[in-house]
């Protein structure tokens, strides 16, 4: 099965930290899209412990991760990152398929789909 998103490494670190720290180690890392924010959808991601009947599992560093087969085509190709600078830490998504965002960059459209735009 061909992967939808990469977690790069250091991102899979991080999430792996979380995991420990919030005692989910066997819990799957769901990485998802809803209606939402200034441009219309936004990212989200958790843990779960149950994979659903329309969702797709993918591992990547020794981490389930669940993606629901509706949010497949708009997370194709999208890139979670983890980058840690002098004012902290915090993940970085990049999808090749956003065609606009916000501008304070948690939301987004593609274009296929709009999603649901909220007032800013």
């Amino acid at each position: 099965m061909e992967q939808i998103v990469e977690i790069t490494e250091a991102a899979s670190f991080q999430v792996k930290e979380m995991m420990r720290h919030n005692e989910e180690e066997d819990s799957y890392l769901r990485v998802a899209v809803k209606g939402g924010g200034c441009s219309g959808l936004t990212y989200g991601m958790g843990f779960e412990k149950e994979q659903g009947t329309e969702d797709d599992l993918y591992e990547q560093f020794g981490i389930p991760i669940l993606i629901a087969k509706d949010d497949a085509p708009i997370l194709k190709g999208t890139v979670v990152d983890y980058k840690q600078s002098l004012m902290g830490g915090g993940f970085t998504i990049e999808n090749p398929n956003a065609i606009a965002s916000c501008g304070c960059g948690t939301s987004f459209r593609t274009a296929k789909k709009a999603g649901t735009p909220e007032s800013c």
